[in-house]
């Protein structure tokens, strides 16, 4: 008995010790893999890297930048049918666990050894995995796993079930660059959270495994069997009735990657200049890494209907020009003729193609044929009818082929002179004005010109829309930030405001007469664009009709330094040179200054700072930037009388005069009403605006605003060259101005431009300068905007000469019906005009030129 007992005894001292010496063991590598862990406290304050969206002024998505897809979505708003799928997938103990589950880890181990290795199951909880991914790395170690384990127990009682879950849910990678079960839910099913259906929550939680062994169209019956899975898993966890799993089950797994379901991307207008230009300006105020990863919810100011309107005029006048060159560029891209066999082929051939897709519509084609007069095409996105669809002869006809050594072959008679087999061009349906019937497919080309067009509100410094070439697809520089081109006459209105701010009047005269400018490189000599000289005229001729002698007489005389801090005051330049060229629009500058500079003459002379966003809130909510820092301090108020609105009060800074900036727009005004934009811009509200041509007509502009809008546009090559003879402002931008501002004028209204205090109107003879009786009429007479105090002078006036002599062969006063920076030549012999002291004189529209040569900008 006594050895039985000893050895009895003996076991159980061996036993003993042998726990508490494993008991020593573990708490010892616990110990040891306790130093040194991350601090698991910080996963409560964690942020994941979330989607920056960008919306409209209508409150619309309009576009999403991110490093990772992901949303977030806090735990109060995951639907519980979605969490519950989750759990019963990966971890059915969660609720009841805490933070490791030993009896999943034991099932795993033994099941690894009876398969010597070859079943090896994972035994991670839920918590665990959100160790794994959070704060350690994603090694297969004894190591990794203790550390992660201790983790998990920590975490547990530093957070709830839901906010443990809310992380892993919002963390998770689900596939098709999807981060988190919010954007999943939007890449598979185009749905919100609480939209989704049962099977479709299941399949979100049969990914988690390996999303790559899943894919719902390439693994399809895998990915049946595991979302099945999933709802029995439900079901046996007490998530859903019998019923409701056995109906889930047979419903099939409908998809946007199988195209059951219409893709998120394609719910949103695709990327354009507008919201391009947010990510870069944003990306340089917040840093590039925290604006794509920090979930700003950003209001823009973008109008989406208007910003169609600017994208198609733009194009319209780009293709027109384009069109007109008659040049065949060829093909796109090109696809091997062998891979045009059969439909489903050339199709998946045709979306690998590259090929922009951004303009509307424009689709891809790719050429499967060509024959003796047409060209059988297959288009992208058209379904192939019996008869096929074809390019033909008589749509060809406009171009010749350009060869490789740059030089243009004959007129394509027949399709295959411009086409062969493989190529990949776009088209376009060409129907009938009358009743909108098809008629044709017709060949279509990316322009080699760009431009720029920009509309924004002058009182607020909404940017309105924005487009910066033809095609974002094509080319992503935004022509109208980025690009600095010279303005030609369309930077006038400064010089003439400075002249207006230092004294003088629009009916001053100046002399329109040959100038010479010595220069380090040689003798300048500006001239007009006529090629002629008018004589003595008023200031307002001189900015109608830009005339670009009569700007350099001015320049002179105001002071180059003086119009040069004008130019920097209106933000047109950081900083101008002096030279009396640039008093021409010499020095390079950016559609989106010009158009900011032209919204302060409109909104009577106060600083407007253009903005492409109105606010920007952070993930929480809380608002980190307002554009519109106005006071309101009756917004305070419980409540206003009855009629009366909020007082709004301005903090803006006045740039100029508010005489001046009306007497400026009243002078471009007549730009639009009998000036160099009269042929192409006739709205039916009061409008204001200045053209622009270089030398050689390599840069084309025309700025122009009503009294809550001020838009302009820029056309010219990337590496300037000249448009050709013909090309102007008035011509090319003005008609690009003309349409958008149809519709802009029906959305946001106009009216006459409000006349400032301080002011008289005079008859004012608009060829003579001289002031005409009170109450005088016609067709010569305009009525010019004095301040208190300078009436005009009874009569006719002293001319500007800046310092130069008159020629003895110019008139003194002549009609001003030509000599503007859209060209004009010369006209008849003459116009009677009553003075202002009753005496009758007759105004010379002809006049001769002299033997000076070319030169200037204009």
């Amino acid at each position: 008995m006594r050895f039985i007992i000893g050895f009895f005894g003996a076991i159980f001292s061996a036993v003993t010790l042998g726990l508490v010496f494993a008991a020593l063991g573990v708490g010892g590598l616990i110990y040891l893999y306790s130093q040194g862990l991350p601090d698991h406290e910080t996963l409560s304050q964690y942020s994941p890297p979330t989607i920056s969206r960008i919306y409209s002024r209508q409150g619309m998505i309009v576009d999403e930048f991110a490093t990772e897809r992901r949303l977030f979505t806090p735990a109060e708003e995951i639907p519980d049918l979605v969490s519950f799928a989750f759990v019963s997938a990966e971890d059915r103990n969660f609720y009841n666990h805490q933070g490791y589950d030993p009896r999943a880890i034991v099932a795993a181990f033994v099941d690894a050894v009876r398969s010597r290795g070859q079943d090896v199951r994972g035994a991670s909880t839920i918590t665990q995995q959100v160790m794994k991914n959070f704060l350690l790395d994603g090694s297969r170690t004894v190591e990794r796993k203790v550390r992660e384990i201790i983790l998990a127990a920590r975490i547990e009682r530093t957070l709830s079930k839901d906010r443990i879950l809310e992380l892993y849910l919002n963390e998770i990678f689900l596939g098709q660059n999807s981060y988190g079960v919010t954007a999943a839910a939007q890449t598979y099913f185009n749905a919100t959270l609480e939209d989704l259906t049962l099977e479709q929550v299941a399949y979100l939680a049969a990914l988690p495994q390996a999303p790559s062994r899943f894919h719902p169209v390439d693994d399809y019956e895998r990915a049946i069997n595991r979302r099945d899975y999933v709802l029995r898993e439900m079901y046996e966890n007490g998530y859903v009735t019998l019923e409701e799993m056995e109906a889930a089950q047979a419903s099939p797994l409908e998809t946007v990657q199988g195209g059951h379901i219409e893709a998120y991307r394609l719910s949103r207008p695709p990327r354009n200049y507008f919201t391009d230009e947010i990510r870069r300006q944003l990306s340089a105020q917040f840093g590039a890494e925290e604006f794509f990863s920090g979930g700003y919810a950003v209001r823009s100011t973008m109008d989406e209907s208007l910003q169609e309107v600017a994208e198609a005029s733009l194009r319209q006048a780009l293709e027109r020009y384009d069109r007109n060159l008659g040049t065949w560029r060829g093909a796109t891209d090109t696809i091997d003729p062998a891979l045009l066999t059969d439909e489903v082929t050339w199709r998946a051939a045709l979306a690998d193609a590259d090929i922009p897709r951004d303009v509307d519509g424009w689709f891809a084609a790719v050429v499967l044929e060509v024959g003796d007069s047409s060209a059988r095409i297959g288009i992208e996105g058209v379904e192939d009818d019996e008869d096929g669809h074809f390019i033909p002869a008589n749509d060809v006809t406009w171009a010749r082929p350009l060869r490789e050594d740059g030089s243009r072959g004959n007129t394509a008679r027949v399709a295959g002179d411009l086409l062969s087999v493989g190529d990949v061009v776009h088209v376009r349906r060409m129907t009938s004005d009358s009743d909108g019937s098809f008629i044709r497919w017709t060949l279509r080309q990316i322009p080699e010109v760009q431009g720029g067009f920009m509309a924004m509100d002058v009182h607020t410094g909404r940017v309105l829309a924005m487009q910066g070439g033809f095609s974002y697809q094509y080319s992503s520089f935004n022509r109208a930030t980025q690009a600095t081109r010279q303005p030609g006459s369309s930077f006038k209105p400064f010089v003439y405001a400075a002249a207006l701010d230092s004294g003088y009047s629009p009916n001053t005269i100046v002399i329109d007469a040959p100038i010479e400018v010595a220069t380090g490189e040689g003798i300048w000599r500006p001239q007009n664009a006529s090629n002629q000289f008018y004589g003595p005229s008023p200031l307002r001729t001189g900015i109608e009709r830009s005339r670009n002698l009569m700007t350099v007489r001015l320049a002179q005389d105001v002071g180059m330094e003086t119009v040069a801090r004008y130019a920097e005051r209106f933000g047109v330049y950081d900083e101008m040179q002096p030279f009396l060229a640039n008093s021409l629009g010499s020095q390079e500058t950016t559609l989106f200054r010009m158009v900011a500079a032209y919204a302060m003459f409109a909104n009577g002379g106060e600083r407007v700072e253009p903005t492409l966003v109105d606010r920007i809130q952070n993930r929480y909510g809380e608002t980190v930037y307002r554009h519109d820092q106005r006071l309101c301090p009756d917004c305070e108020l419980a409540s206003l009388e009855p009629g009366l609105a909020p007082r709004i009060v301005s903090t803006r800074e006045r740039v100029i005069d508010p005489i001046t900036a009306y007497q400026l727009t009243s002078m471009m005004r007549g730009v639009v009403d009998r000036g160099t934009a009269s042929g192409t811009v006739n709205l039916p509200v009061p409008t204001a605006g200045k053209t622009g041509t270089t030398n050689d007509a390599r840069d084309v502009w025309f700025v122009g605003f009503t009294s809550n809008i001020v838009a302009g546009c820029y056309i010219g090559y990337d590496q300037p060259e000249s448009l050709g003879r013909g090309a102007s402002g008035g011509g090319m931008c003005g008609p690009v101005f003309q349409r958008f501002m149809l519709e802009a004028i029906e959305e946001y209204g106009s009216g006459d431009f409000p006349v400032p205090e301080g002011g008289q109107f005079y008859p004012i003879d608009r060829f003579s300068g001289a002031r005409l009786p009170d109450g005088a009429g016609g067709d010569n007479v305009v009525y010019e905007l004095f301040r208190a105090g300078e009436e005009p002078y009874q009569g006719l006036l002293s001319a500007i000469d800046g310092g130069w002599a008159m020629s003895s062969d110019i008139p003194m006063f002549t009609q001003g019906d030509d000599g503007g920076d859209d060209g004009g030549g010369g006209g008849g012999q003459g116009t009677l005009v009553e003075t202002s002291d009753g005496d009758t004189v007759r105004v010379p529209t002809d006049t001769g030129f002299g033997t000076l040569s070319s030169g200037g900008l204009y």
